[in-house]
Formats: structure tokens, sequence, C-alpha cells
């Protein structure tokens, strides 16, 4: 297929690094494409970001069948444009479609695309340490039904924003609150997919969490409720003695590829790394005994978050002294120099757009 471009007549300015938050700003141009069964994917194109019209009747609006992405492009200091494991994001976005009944996307065919739309934004792309621009694949359905089915018409979009921390605060170390009441997925659901409805079910204990001053929420498991899953936007680790720990992969929690990257470095570094349960009182027993050394979280927007603080009903546990870990900045250097082209990518994780 052949990509239209229509830019549009008068191009914004990018902030100043300096006074980049997370989400709010948006680039000039979008990437759209459209699905139907006889035609397939069809008519990709860039044009002027805008609104998309849709019925009141479209099935996304009322059956949450949506999935989307995260990735990002840096600039290095040579002035090239880098992405790190977007391919694995389209796979990644395909794994969610087929859990969601949503046709499958060509992935080299978007990624294509999705350089494309960079060079045409290039000059959107932040350039100090700790800025990027952040890319939104996303795939909605479009029918005008009022009927539970899987939709036969779909929009397949990507946004940009440039972007500064995740956090406030920055790389320094978050305080999270576990749920007692709440949980986002039980396995044999849609947890372990970047679908929209996992997020709404995220926001009643986020605001609970953000209202006594904590972060982000740790969820337990839907079922026994005792089991430690992931954060609202994280995956989550824990190094106990000489053991570095994250949750196996279950069903109900997102299959990051930051956590991927973490798992991959610590095994490359002959590190003792553990994907297994673990419970939230053996969490406790491992800070009464002082034996948890560290907590840091990964994902796409933080990149690497060190937890400074959990609390668990009344008990408040400080993680190494409420600061920020070694293991969790030898993991959060090694990413980010490879992500802004300091180190060599030995992973083969970076993809230049040229």
């Amino acid at each position: 297929m052949e990509i239209s471009v229509r830019e549009k007549e008068q191009k914004g300015t990018r902030p100043a690094d300096s006074e980049l938050g997370f989400g709010t700003i948006f680039t000039d141009h979008m990437f759209n494409m459209d699905y139907s069964p006889d035609k397939g994917w069809f008519n990709p194109r860039i044009e002027p970001f805008e609104d998309i019209p849709l019925s009141p009747a479209t099935m996304m609006l009322h059956y949450g069948q949506a999935i989307f992405e995260g990735l990002k492009a840096y600039k290095t200091a040579k002035g090239e444009i880098q992405l790190f494991r977007a391919r694995d994001n389209f796979k990644r976005l395909n794994r969610s479609a087929n859990g969601l009944c949503i046709p499958q996307i060509d992935e080299d065919f978007v990624m294509d695309c999705l350089k494309q739309l960079l060079k045409l934004e290039k000059n959107w792309i932040p350039e100090t340490i700790g800025t990027s621009l952040y890319i939104r694949p996303t795939i909605i359905a479009t029918d005008p039904f009022l009927g539970v089915r899987a939709s036969n018409t779909y929009r397949f979009f990507i946004i940009f924003s440039p972007v500064g921390s995740y956090y406030a605060a920055g790389f320094n170390p978050v305080k999270i609150w576990v749920s007692k009441d709440h949980v986002r997925a039980i396995r044999g659901g849609v947890g372990e997919y970047k679908t929209a409805g996992n997020y709404a079910a995220s926001l009643y204990a986020s605001e609970e969490a953000k209202k006594e001053g904590y972060a982000q929420v740790l969820w337990l498991d839907g079922i026994e409720r005792k089991y430690v899953e992931e954060v609202g936007a994280m995956n989550i680790f824990f190094n106990i003695g000489d053991e570095l720990i994250t949750p196996s992969l279950d069903g109900s929690i997102l299959p990051g590829i930051t956590r991927d990257s973490v798992l991959h470095l610590a095994r490359k570094w002959k590190m003792n790394v553990s994907e297994r349960k673990i419970s939230i009182d053996e969490l406790k027993t491992a800070y009464e005994n002082k034996t948890l050394n560290e907590a840091f979280g990964s994902g796409t927007a933080a990149v690497i978050s060190p937890v400074g603080l959990i609390k668990y009903g009344d008990e408040i546990m400080e993680i190494g002294g409420g600061k920020t870990g070694p293991m969790a900045l030898k993991f959060h250097n090694a990413i980010t120099d490879i992500q802004y082209g300091n180190a060599e990518d030995t992973e083969s994780w970076i993809e230049k757009v040229e």
C-alpha cells in the first residue's frame, strides 16, 4: 500500500525541553488507516492531527473494544533518531488484537509508516536526556451498532507527544499503595492485553491512592488477593537477599517490554533472577527480616522507577531508607544509555530512523 501525505499548513512549535510534562502536547501530524472486511486494512495516510468523527453508536464507546501501545523515539547527541524495541511493541499490539477479536496489522508495514511519520515530525523530538517523543499506536472498533459482538470495521492511528519525566519526582523513589479491596484483572480475562478497559478498572483505586499521597497502586491477584501482580503503569521487581524477583506472567499481568529488557540484562549479568509468585506476606517478612533491599518498577513511560515506600493496610515499609538503590540505578543507566545512543547496542534493541 502507498501512504498518502497531507501536511498541516500552519505548523506548531515544540516547547522547551524543560517545560515538558507527560502526554499533554501533541505534534502536528498523525497516521491513520482503516479496516473493513472486504478491503482489509486500507487507505494508510499521514495527515494533520485532528479529531476523529465518530457516531454516538460507535462500538468502541459502548463495549470497550480498543487496544493500544506505548513506545518512544529518542534523539542522540549526534542528532540521530532511535526507536527502542519498537517491533516488539507491534508484536504485542497484534497479541492484544488477537485477544480482543481485532484484525492483525502488518508489523513491517506499520513500522515503515511510523518511520515516515517520525521523519516528518523530527523537529518535535526533544534532545535532553530524560525527554523523548512518546508514541501511541491505537486500534478502535468503529461499527455504529448497539449489540455485543466484535466490530467489523476499525481505525488504526498513531499519535506523538513530546514528553519529560512520567513522574513529577523524576528518577527518584516513589511511594506505592497496595490495594486490599479492589482488583485490576483476573486470570482468564484480558489483564494480559493492553486494552482500554484494564486502565478503566484501575482508576478508582488509583484515585484513592493519590488522595493518600501515593503515586501508584500495587495490585494483588484477583482470586486469592495475596500475590503481588503489577503496579498501575509498571511491572514490579523486588531484590530480596541475593534474588531479583518479578511476578510470573500468569494471564493477568501485562508482559512489559521494559520488564523483558531488565530480565535479559539481569541474566546476562549473571544475577540470581526469578519469575515467580511472590505474596504480600513474603514481602512483609523480607521487610521485617531486613532482607528486602530494593523495589523498582519498569515500564516504557518511566523506564525504571525506584520504589521507596510501600503501604499495605496500616503497615508502611520504607525500602532502602527511601533512597534509590544500586540495582535500580544500574538497570536505569544501562537501558537509557542504549536508548540515547551513549552505549553500544549489544542486544539489537535499537532501530534507527534514517
